[in-house]
Order: structure tokens, then sequence, then C-alpha cells
């Protein structure tokens, strides 16, 4: 007997996406909950914007490095569980967070969050992509991807909300606690996987699933896609607190916190872009968030309030409805091992978050916003470069395989 994934109207289709929602939002309220304080880091510890901006790359770096393992474990003892334990333990070490005597305990703590971290992302999209049918991947997809907005929106302005009153201690505190309750919804709805086959795990099976992952030209494309769009997201979002703190503009932390609200534009983007790429095509999505995203960058670069926000808001939206495109794209292209490629697109994605994320600091320093703009438009007109030449790579691999040549 033969079975069918979910649906859109099924039960089974409301409980996984409410628990990838969940999911999304426990690890990303973790994740980035340390980019509404980096401000007071510099101030608490007598350290540069770039050396703050660490405690952000810690994070994302370690889970980058983890995504490949988490993958491989995932495919032996199941997504859910692998997942349930990566929420579970990145939430109690947010909890800790707020004892780090010091910058450097600081990042060891949030790198051994990031390695916890990675099984969520790591093994999210592969569980979506074996549950639910693909006529309505994009759709879910765009779910999670929604969640990780949403997650990312409530742990900076929650964290931004408790510096009204307390410390930046206190600030990580409640976003430990947050991420904690959401991990509790994502254990009660998650439904056990359907079609998961455990596979044995091994370095070399591993290994010779990644390579073939890389022989694919398609999927490499979408690798580099998210790198380099993720690195330029995350540089916008590290350095605009510095910048809308500082003169002409001179907010408070709380207010400069509230921007991080701006996220909703992407929790809409992302659900949107997934029933859009279903509909008229992934290349045509991808394209047109791309070229939105850098519209969006261009309109910040006035010293003016509304237009840093509005484009800032362009940006967001831009950049989850393509990143809702890309990562959904991986699934539907990888026809066997879907965990370990959807693991190398979000390496790609964690490892442009930690290195290009933190080289914005230094572009911030020599050239103020400006730099950080053009750095930025650099990085996603190479995004928009590749995403006009994946059908190309995709008619050259077909060809390749007509004519016989491995």
């Amino acid at each position: 007997m033969s079975f069918q994934g979910y649906r859109r109207g099924d039960v089974g289709y409301r409980n996984i996406t409410l628990a990838l929602f969940a999911a999304g939002m426990a690890t990303f309220v973790a994740m980035y909950s340390a980019q509404a304080v980096l401000p007071e880091l510099s101030d608490e510890f007598s350290v540069g914007p770039a050396t703050s901006a660490l405690a952000i790359s810690a994070t994302t770096g370690l889970l980058a490095l983890a995504i490949i393992p988490a993958s491989a474990l995932s495919e032996r003892f199941g997504r859910v569980r692998v997942m349930a334990f990566a929420a579970l333990a990145s939430a109690l070490l947010g909890c800790l967070m707020p004892l780090a005597a010091s910058m450097e305990v600081l990042l060891l703590l949030r790198g051994l969050q990031g390695l916890c971290l990675a099984g969520v992302p790591a093994t999210a999209m592969a569980y979506l992509a074996e549950e639910v049918d693909a006529e309505h991947l994009g759709s879910a997809m765009g779910r999670y991807i929604a969640g990780t907005t949403v997650g990312g929106l409530s742990g900076r302005v929650l964290a931004a909300l408790v510096l009204d009153h307390a410390s930046w201690r206190w600030a990580l505190e409640a976003a430990g606690i947050a991420a904690l309750a959401f991990t509790g919804l994502f254990l009660w709805r998650a439904p056990a996987s359907r079609f998961f086959v455990p596979q044995p795990v091994g370095l070399r099976a591993t290994t010779t699933n990644v390579v073939g992952h890389l022989h694919n030209a398609r999927l490499v494309a979408l690798y580099v896609t998210a790198f380099v769009l993720m690195g330029g997201f995350v540089a916008v979002y590290n350095m605009i607190g510095f910048r809308l703190s500082a003169a002409p503009f001179g907010l408070p932390q709380s207010a400069v916190g509230l921007v991080f609200l701006l996220y909703l534009a992407g929790t809409v983007s992302s659900a949107a872009a997934g029933r859009l790429a279903d509909r008229f095509g992934r290349k045509t999505v991808l394209v047109v968030a791309e070229l939105v995203a850098v519209i969006g960058l261009l309109i910040t670069l006035p010293a003016n309030l509304p237009a840093v926000l509005g484009g800032v808001l362009l940006f967001t939206a831009g950049f989850f409805a393509a990143h809702s495109v890309a990562s959904g794209w991986v699934g539907a292209t990888a026809d066997a091992h879907r965990a370990e490629a959807s693991a190398l697109y979000l390496f790609a994605y964690y490892l442009g978050s930690s290195v290009l994320g933190a080289l914005a600091g230094l572009w911030f320093a020599a050239d103020g916003w400006a730099g950080v703009v053009v750095y930025v438009g650099v990085l996603f007109a190479l995004a928009l470069a590749l995403a006009v030449n994946i059908p190309l790579l995709r008619r050259r691999r077909a060809a390749t395989r007509a004519s016989g040549v491995s």
C-alpha cells in the first residue's frame, strides 16, 4: 500500500506545519535574541562593534559546522527525535547565558548553543520533504520559514523591550524562557514520521552523499545563493542598531529594538513566496524577491528615518521570500539523501551569517552605512546572477545525462 504525503486541509498538514512553525520560533528566538543587545555588550565588555557581533557569529558559525553531522544523525535516529533534542538543549543553554561573566564566556556559551541548534534546521526541510505531498511542499516550507522570521523578530523585540527595564542579562533570560515554551509546542504537535526509513550512519556514506550533491550544479548554485544572501542579511541587521543609535538619529536602544518588527514583512513574504513559486516557477519568484531586496537596500542610504525603515522593510521581505524559494528548491532538486542536501544548504546559509555578517563590522567602521550598503549590494548582485543561470545549469545537466556522460 502506498502512502500519500500530507496535503493542505489535512489534520496532519496542520499539525506538521504548526510544529515546524514552533520549531522555527524556538530556534531563531535562541539564535538572534543577542542581536538586540550588541551595543550593550560593547559597553559592558568594552569591545567594538565587530567584536560584539561575534555573539551572533559564534552561534551561526558552530551551527554551520554541526549541520552535516546533525543531518547524518537524523538519518539514523529520526527527524523528530533529533529536532526535539536540539531545541531543548539550546533553550536550556539560553537560560544559562545571562550568567556569563566575560565576553569570552558568553562567546563560548553562544558557540555551544549553535552546536545544539544545528539539529533543527538540519532536519526540518528533510522532514517536510518526506512527509508533505510535493504539490504542497512550497507552501509548507513557506510556513516553516515564516516561523523562523517570527522567531527572529520575537527574540530581538522581546530582548529590546526588556532592556527598557533591566539589563542585557535579563533580556537574554527572557528569550531563553520563550524558546523553551516554543520547544514544548513543537513536542506536542509534531507528527511521527511516516515515510522516514532509518539509514546507517557512517563517515564514508555521509561523505559519499555530500560529494554527490556537490556534483549537482543546480544545488551548488543554491548553496552559494544561501551563503551570500544570509551573509548580506545578517550584515544589515548587525549594523542597523549601531547606525540608528548614533547621530543623526540618536534613538534609544529600546526604540532601535522595535526595528526588528520589520521581520513581520518576512513572515508574510516567505509564506507568499512559497505559494507563488508553486504557481509561477521558482526562478521567477527568486529573481523578483532578490530585486526587491536590493531596491530596499538602496532606499536606506539617505539619513532619513522613514526612508531607512521603509528600505529595511522591503529588504527584509525580499530576503525571506528568496530564502523560502531557494530552500524549497533544494528539497525539490535533490532526489535522494535530502537531509544531506538540506544540510549543505544550511551549512552555506549559516556560514554566510557567521563570516560575511561579521565582516560587515569592518565596512561600517571604515565607511559607515554607505560601506555596508555597497558590501551587501555586491553580495545580492552575485545572488541575482546565480538565480538567472540556475535554469541553464539544469538544461546543461539534463543534456549531459542524455548524452551518457557521467
